[in-house]
């Protein structure tokens, strides 16, 4: 899985029935960007577009059962990887350096 393709099953957790529009904000993507990433989602089972009932010519985004369970497991696998690189660090030094990466990222 790229890492695109994890962010957005992220993104679409966090905000089920987001529009592509939205979901290429979040991902900092042009709109037509979006299309093969979901395109490639639905094809692997991760992800549905249902066309919006106010407005047909929308669709919102949502995981799939598969797509929830894989990204649980992904998600798991980031957190035990994230813990081996910092088990040097005791608890203290491992906020503060998310808090440090953060400053980092938002500048």
């Amino acid at each position: 899985m790229r890492p695109a393709q994890f962010s957005a099953l992220a993104i679409i957790e966090q905000n089920p029935g987001l529009m592509q529009a939205d979901l290429a904000k979040a991902l900092a993507i042009e709109p037509p960007q979006v299309v093969p990433l979901l395109n490639k989602l639905e094809e692997r089972a991760l992800a549905v577009r249902v066309r919006c009932k106010p407005d047909k010519r929308s669709y919102g985004i949502f995981l799939s059962k598969s797509g929830e369970t894989l990204l649980r497991e992904l998600k798991q696998i980031a957190a035990d990887s994230d813990l081996d690189s910092t088990s040097a660090l005791d608890n203290q030094e491992r906020q503060d350096l998310l808090r440090l990466l953060k400053k980092v990222y938002q500048s």
